[in-house]
């Protein structure tokens, strides 16, 4: 039953609620990792002195697309589990919406790469500042999405 529930929430999408929690999510990630914020930090514990992309790294294409597409798939499905649960909860708001994406970025955006950065020998300074930023980037668009929907 609840595997049909979820195909069911695709015809009941809000794509105006996943493209606003897109685009708050994507500026949010920008500021996060802006000069003035976590990039210089980030690049340092990377162990990058310099702070600048080396030519190999620096492909703007790949980057940004990757990184537009990484997030739009994080909120459509961040929105099919919110718009099933909304079907069964006429009463689930903007805070079950973000306790719903909190939960998604801490527990499993955060906490599945955190073996891989272990044994990756990673620092983990790295691993606090890349995932924290998804899991309050999920949060906020968990609130967006249930708000919108």
């Amino acid at each position: 039953m609840i595997l049909y529930d979820l195909g069911m929430t695709f015809t009941g999408l809000n794509l105006l609620a996943v493209l606003a929690a897109f685009a708050v999510s994507f500026i949010s990630g920008a500021i996060w990792f802006g000069p003035k914020t976590f990039y210089p930090v980030w690049m340092k514990a990377k162990g990058n002195v310099s702070g600048q992309l080396t030519g190999e790294q620096n492909k703007p294409v790949l980057l940004f697309g990757g990184t537009i597409l990484g997030v739009l798939i994080q909120t459509l499905t961040l929105s099919l589990i919110i718009n099933s649960l909304q079907l069964h909860d006429s009463s689930f708001g903007a805070l079950s919406g973000a306790g719903v994406g909190f939960a998604l970025g801490v527990g499993i955006s955060m906490f599945s790469s955190l073996s891989h950065r272990l044994f990756g020998g990673e620092n983990l300074k790295v691993w606090v500042i890349e995932t924290a930023n998804d899991a309050i980037n999920l949060t906020i668009a968990g609130a967006i999405i249930a708000i919108l929907n």
